[in-house]
């Protein structure tokens, strides 16, 4: 189990081969990159977004790796999985760059998958990190969204 939160820029194409080629006794591998999107989401003050200039986000160092490797841990456990990589970034983005990326190894596809999307879901609506968009017409935090805790709630 891999767990890093860096504000480092991370190869996603060379994380992901070399995950796979550690896999040893897998079956299946699922990898997933998070990319900044270029249009803001509108923010905690529910505006109207905009063009992203860039996202800048926040965390508590210690805390977060902690949060993250007790869900690896609780998917892990759940799923049959041979390993587990979590990257998310932290500190300010450019749209186009990648955030985070989540991959699972698993001796069965459908392990591999849902382990996968578990961790995501998680990240999504569960993980300390705190997120600000920043465009033109100024800065806004990120509000959680009911579609996220709907996603994580099915697990």
């Amino acid at each position: 189990m891999d767990i890093r939160v860096q504000a480092e820029a991370f190869d996603y194409g060379a994380e992901a081969g070399a995950f796979a080629a550690a896999a040893t006794g897998a079956g299946a591998v699922v990898s997933f990159a998070g990319i900044v999107r270029d249009r803001a989401s509108g923010g905690a003050g529910g505006g109207a977004g905009g063009r992203l200039a860039r996202m800048e986000i926040e965390h508590y160092p210690g805390m977060t790796e902690k949060a993250l490797a007790a869900m690896a841990g609780t998917a892990r456990d759940r799923w049959s999985l041979n390993d587990v990589l979590i990257i998310h970034r932290h500190g300010p983005m450019v749209p186009g760059e990648v955030i985070m990326m989540v991959a699972t190894a698993a001796p069965h596809r459908g392990d591999a998958f849902a382990a996968a999307e578990f961790l995501m879901d998680y990240l999504k609506s569960r993980a300390p990190f705190w997120k600000k968009e920043v465009t033109a017409e100024g800065a806004d935090w990120v509000a959680a969204k009911d579609a996220d805790e709907d996603a994580l709630a099915r697990w």
